[in-house]
Order: C-alpha cells, then structure tokens, then sequence
C-alpha cells in the first residue's frame, strides 16, 4: 500500500514538473534513459552468468584481498555495485561463501563505483557521446532479436552502454538548457547546513532512483552546467555513496540471515565513510587541491576535482575498515543472530537464489541435504533407532541385536508433517529456476529427480514397515535373524550417508560406490540365503515370499537413499564434478563386484 502511495506521489511530481518545464522533462527522460540503460546492462551481464561469473567469484574470494580485488573490478566493467553486491548476498545466502569474503566484495564494489565518476567527468561530459550511442543501440539491439544465448546478452551489453551515453547527453543539454533560463545555483546552501542537507538530498536520490552512478551523472552534469556548487556537489556525492545501501538491504530482504549480515555489513562501511567524508571534508578538499594540481587539474575543472573527492574519500575509507574487516564479520555473527526456524521451513532456497542459475542450483542442494535429515529422522524411528545417535554413530553394535519390543509408528504422518511441505517448497523453487547450459540442466534434472527418489523410499518404507515389526517380534528366530540384519542394514547406510554428507573424506564418490555394492551383495536374493533358507525349511514358503518382497523393499530404499545422497554431494564446481565422475562406478561395475563378493567374502556392511 505504502509502496503504491509512494509510486503514485513520484508520478504525480514528475508529471507537474515536465508539464511546467520542457527542460525538466529533458532531464527526467535522460535519468530514465540512463537507469533502463543500467537494467539492459546488468540483463546483459546476468547471461554470462551460467557459471562463468559463479566460477570466477569463488575463485577470487579465498583471500580477503582477492574478494576486495573482484569486488572492484566486477563493478568497474558492469559499471553497476548493485549487481555485484545482489550476487554476493545470493551466493551468501547459499554457502557459496564465507561473510568475511563476502565483505571484502563490498568494500572492492565501493571502490569500483568511483570509476564511473571518472568516466563521466572525463569522458561523458566532453565528447558527444550521443553518436556513438545510436551505433551501439542500432547493433545491440540486432543482436538481442538472435537466438544464441551470448549474443542477446552481448545484444543487452551494447544496447545498455548505448542507453547510458543518450541519458547522459539528455541530460546535460537539460541542464544546459535550464542554465539559460533558471540559476539553480542562487539556491545553494553554504557551510555545514548546506553539506547536511545536499547530503541529504544525495541519499534520497539515490533510493528513489535505485543507482548511485545516476545520482553521480546527474550531479556532475548540473555541476558542469553551474546549477549546483562544487561544495554542495562533494555531499551530494557522500549521499550517494551511502544511499546505494538501499539496494543491498532491499535484496537481504528475501535473503537468509548471512544475507542479511552482508547487507548490515554495507551499511555499516558506507555510513562511515560517509561520515568520515563530512567531518573531514575541509582536509579532503585540501587533498584533492593537492592530487588535482599534482596530475595538472585546472583550478576551475571542478568536474574532474568531484571525481577525485569521490575516489579519495572511498579509498580513505577501505583503508580505514580493511583492518577490522574480520572484527565486522565477527560483530556481524554475534549481533544478528539467526532465529529458531522450523525444521519443515526452507533453510536455503528464496528469491535471492534465483538471482543466477548456479546459485540457485547450490541452494537447491542444500535445501535437499535439509530434506534428507528430516526424512533420516523419520526413517530412524520407523527403524526403532534413535536418530540422533546414529548420526553421531553411537550405539551401533546394539543394532546385531534385536530390540526388546519392536513398535509401529505411522510413517506416511510423519511423511506429511516433516518431509512433504519442504518438497513442496523445493519443487516450486525448482520451477522458478532458469538453466543456462547442458551442465545446468543435468544438474537441475537431477535435483528433481531426488524428490522422487525420496517419495518411493518412504512408499518402499511404509509397505515393509509391518512386516519388519511383525518379524522382529517373531518366534521364528530365522525370520527375525533376517529381518534384523536388514534393519541393521538400513540404519547403518543411514549413518554411513549422514557421515559421508557432513564429514566427506577424499574421495567421497568412492565411498558412495562402496555402499551401492554393499546394497547389492547384501541382497537376499543376490547372494543365495533365501535359496539356502528355503531348501533347508528354516522358512515357509509364505515367509520365503515376504521376505523376497521385503528385501526387495529394503533394496530400493537403500539404493534411492544413495541416489539422493549423490545429488546432495555433487560438487559445485564443474571439473570437480567431471574428476568425480570419472572415479564412479558405473552399475554393471558394481553389480559384478557385488557377485564376486558375494562368493568369496563376508556378507552385509562393516561396521
């Protein structure tokens, strides 16, 4: 309500002021020009995204260095803080990275912003950037009409810069129109109520315009003009600075709590560095003075002195912060604590996620490894064990035993309590994600496919579940011996996953082949023992049939168990993926180990 009252205002201002001044109507069609030219690029960019950027990101943000490093040169050639700090959060939110990397690609952004001063002051302002603008916009968007994916996003590319550089000329002739008519200047404010209150005025901008480089453009071209004061254009600058938090906090929104300490995180540094700039703002002058006449500023080139003060007063503050940038990050952890969550709620996956295929793909894993403890849990006590202590694998030899009393719980109420919302979530994630290549689809395919594979292990679950208890509590001691290995066999995989999928060692796949062969030779018909029970009528052969039919079931549990804890596994990174691959065994591999073990060694899982 309160966001449509607002919209509303802005139209009704905007449509007064361009009925009263064509002028203004010039400027305001420039700053709209120039913002949908920073969509088009930041669309452009978003479709090399499909692991490229992913890719680059994590392998730039091991050292803190390296994070500030990305950070300012992601934002120098997107021209745009907001898509790299959107990016960091998304990856944030997914466990992509850590916060303390995540805050060394803020800090880089910031200073990567003042870049964009640079090439406006310089260059936008000086040459008519209008003829090359109709070039770019004329083939860029040729290329968005193609059908390659790198073309329409080279076609996005184009159009924006071309975009940008027409905002930009209309938006100078407006103010130089203007400058003709009405001197903006008479209503300057001096000393320290003036700093305060353009600074002010920067901030706000910069939120209602969603882009701190369109505040910039727009201040430098009132100043090249004479609408504003070079003091009142330095606070100006300071606001934008810090009202570009604005976005950061926006995109936390719908983001997890590590998320939203990134975006506390961007607040905090550009509220301080805002501040530092104010109350040293007469040494800060003093300073560009100096580094002006140093690489030979003219005195009155007050355009390019702005693009000095804003570079000097972000890297002033990136020194001042870089040392306590692991204090932040350990402020941050402590301060904004994450709050009990429900075990059926999403732990990963959110709009934020969605901001890249890959990110939304490592989120999508995770929230699976969340849906595969719920349904370990479940498992657990349809097995009779308890679930925590065969996570941490205590008690274990307990489980050669048979329990004292074996009971019944109701496994599909449990199933629609803890397990089938969080697949609910994660399917409507998982329709809302768009993948890029091959690589992306296969991944994708197979994150679906695991909620399928976990619905036919509880359906296989609550079929044998019955016949389990009866057994166990049998008089039969050959059924019960049989139905108490299998149980034994099932809540071992169980740890031995869990183990695998908090703890992988060094070559986790290996072990996954390892307990698909152990599926395999401990399977009852595979290895011979219900022939051998049969013929020596240990069993009936009503209780031959069950047990075929429940070790059936027992199999398929435990091969969907696994064939969900591969996708869970499946690492992030794309040649990681591929060196695993090429050490899985394939399932005509493992079946001819499970026979040759199956005559020649012991039977059923060591512990």
């Amino acid at each position: 309500m309160y966001r449509l009252a607002f919209i509303g205002v802005i139209f009704l201002v905007l449509g007064y002021g361009m009925t009263q001044s064509s002028d203004f109507a010039e400027i305001a069609g420039g700053v709209a020009i120039f913002l949908f030219g920073m969509m088009a690029l930041g669309e452009g960019f978003k479709a090399f995204t499909g692991g490229t950027l992913e890719n680059i990101l994590r392998r730039s943000t091991d050292r803190l260095w390296k994070s500030v490093t990305f950070g300012t040169v992601a934002t120098t050639l997107t021209q745009s803080s907001s898509l790299v700090t959107l990016i960091s959060v998304s990856f944030l939110s997914a466990g992509l990275m850590g916060l303390y990397q995540g805050i060394g690609v803020i800090f880089g952004a910031n200073l990567g912003t003042t870049t964009g001063a640079w090439l406006i002051a310089g260059f936008g302002l000086r040459v008519n950037i209008s003829a090359y603008a109709m070039p770019m916009l004329l083939f860029g968007i040729i290329l968005i009409f193609t059908k390659s994916k790198a073309q329409v996003g080279l076609g996005y590319i184009l159009a924006g810069i071309g975009m940008i550089f027409l905002g930009i000329h209309f938006m100078k002739e407006g103010f130089e129109a203007i400058s003709q008519t009405i001197d903006l200047a008479a209503y300057a404010v001096p000393g320290t109520k003036g700093l305060l209150i353009y600074t002010g005025l920067g901030i706000v901008a910069t939120v209602v315009m969603q882009s701190s480089h369109a505040t910039l453009v727009l201040t430098i071209a009132a100043l090249a003009t004479g609408q504003v004061t070079y003091e009142n254009a330095l606070a100006l600058a300071i606001g934008s600075n810090v009202g570009t938090t604005i976005t950061a906090i926006m995109g936390a929104f719908s983001a997890n709590i590590a998320g939203k300490r990134l975006a506390a995180a961007h607040l905090m540094f550009n509220v301080t560095v805002g501040a530092l700039a104010l109350l040293f703002i007469h040494q800060f002058l003093w300073a560009v003075q100096v580094i002006g006449d140093f690489i030979g500023l003219a005195r009155d080139d007050y355009t390019l002195r702005l693009a000095v003060f804003h570079s000097l007063f972000n890297v002033v503050g990136l020194l001042v912060w870089l040392p306590f940038a692991r204090w932040m990050a350990d402020f941050l952890e402590r301060k904004i604590k994450s709050k009990p969550v429900s075990a059926i709620q999403p732990k990963y996956i959110g709009k934020t996620a969605l901001l890249t295929p890959d990110t939304g793909l490592e989120a999508a894993r995770k929230e699976i490894h969340h849906v595969f403890d719920n349904s370990l849990e479940v498992i657990a006590l349809a097995l009779n064990t308890d679930p925590a202590k065969l996570r941490k694998g205590e008690e274990l030899e307990t489980l050669a035993e048979p329990p004292k009393k074996m009971k019944l719980i109701d496994v599909e109420d449990y199933y629609q309590r803890r397990v089938r919302p969080l697949q609910h979530d994660l399917l409507e994630f998982m329709t809302q994600l768009r993948t890029a290549d091959g690589v992306q689809a296969r991944q994708a395919f197979a994150l679906r496919a695991s909620n399928q594979y976990l619905v036919e292990a509880f359906r296989d679950l609550k079929l044998m579940q019955s016949n389990l208890v009866t057994a166990v509590n049998s008089s039969n001691e050959d059924l019960k011996k049989e139905y108490v290995e299998m149980r034994r066999h099932i809540a071992l995989l169980l740890h031995e996953l869990h183990q695998v999928l908090t703890a992988p060692g060094e070559n986790p796949m290996v072990k996954m082949d390892e307990l698909r062969e152990g599926i395999e030779r401990h399977d009852i018909l595979n290895n011979g023992r219900l022939d051998r029970l049969v013929g020596k009528k240990k069993i009936s052969p009503a209780m031959a049939t069950q047990l075929m039919n429940d070790s059936y079931y027992a199999f398929e549990i435990s091969k969907n168990l696994i064939a969900i804890a591969v996708t869970v596994y499946k690492p992030f990174d794309r040649t990681e993926h591929q060196l695993d691959e090429e050490l899985h065994l394939s399932d005509d591999e493992i079946a001819g180990m499970a026979v040759a073990a199956a005559r020649t060694g012991p039977m059923g899982f060591d512990k």
